[in-house]
């Protein structure tokens, strides 16, 4: 099966529909797939809902979509550094669903691994336990958390060969694995496409059965908090 396409559009070709869930992989700015989230803005695809940790900058990552009101709702755990996300947010226009970080990374790794829902300590006594289900195991309460199945997955990895074995660099691997097993089409964008055969088994990162579509460019190398000293 073909793996390797030209570019972010002919990756999604196909596969975009308004209304739709995405899950995409990064953490901050660190590890976002910047090239399909691009191409998913000029597609103009809406209705949109992502799961994923954050929602970027105003200007970049999934901030893009969100300026362009393409966004329907956030599956998110963190959702700071993004002043129109909190405009949207406050304002009623944006649905959002807070997890707990630990339990959003499950929530895609279950989905991935095809296990419909698991129960977790993380929540109890809080709203996010508000509505769900509650059991108690050797005396301690836990809530019932759904894993996701989005229609979607976009990641981005540093290499990949042909058949879609990923590698991925350093904290750059953050969400991007359980991201990209919870979707019923993972897209990954890459730094570099190698030849199959020239990864070594043991430093492969996910398994290239989860990856259906490839496409290798040029990334930005954001940072997202700038800190420096003065000169002496």
């Amino acid at each position: 099966m073909k793996k390797v396409y030209g570019s972010a559009a002919e990756a999604l070709d196909g596969l975009l529909f308004d209304g739709m869930e995405i899950a995409a992989g990064g953490f901050g700015l660190c590890g976002i797939p910047e090239l399909l989230l691009q191409a998913i803005k000029e597609a103009g695809t809406k209705d949109l809902t992502f799961a994923s940790n954050n929602a970027g900058v105003d200007d970049f990552g999934i901030g893009i979509l969100l300026q362009t009101r393409q966004v329907k709702k956030m599956i998110s755990s963190y959702v700071g550094e993004n002043a129109e996300f909190m405009r949207q947010y406050l304002s009623g226009e944006l649905e959002l669903e807070f997890n707990p970080q630990g339990t959003l990374a499950e929530r895609m790794r279950a989905g991935g691994a095809g296990i419909p829902g698991f129960y977790t300590k993380t929540g109890v006594g809080t709203v996010i336990a508000e509505g769900k289900e509650h059991k108690d195991f050797d005396g301690e309460t836990y809530i019932m958390e759904r894993g996701i199945f989005a229609d979607l997955s976009i990641v981005k990895a540093w290499k990949a060969d042909d058949t879609g074995n990923l590698v991925f660099r350093k904290t750059a691997r953050n969400f991007n694995p359980p991201a990209a097993m919870c979707g019923k089409i993972c897209v990954v964008e890459v730094e570099e496409i190698v030849p199959t055969g020239s990864l070594d088994p043991d430093h492969i990162h996910l398994p290239g059965v989860y990856v259906h579509r490839i496409i290798q460019g040029e990334h930005e190398k954001r940072i997202e908090q700038r800190t420096t000293r003065p000169a002496a």
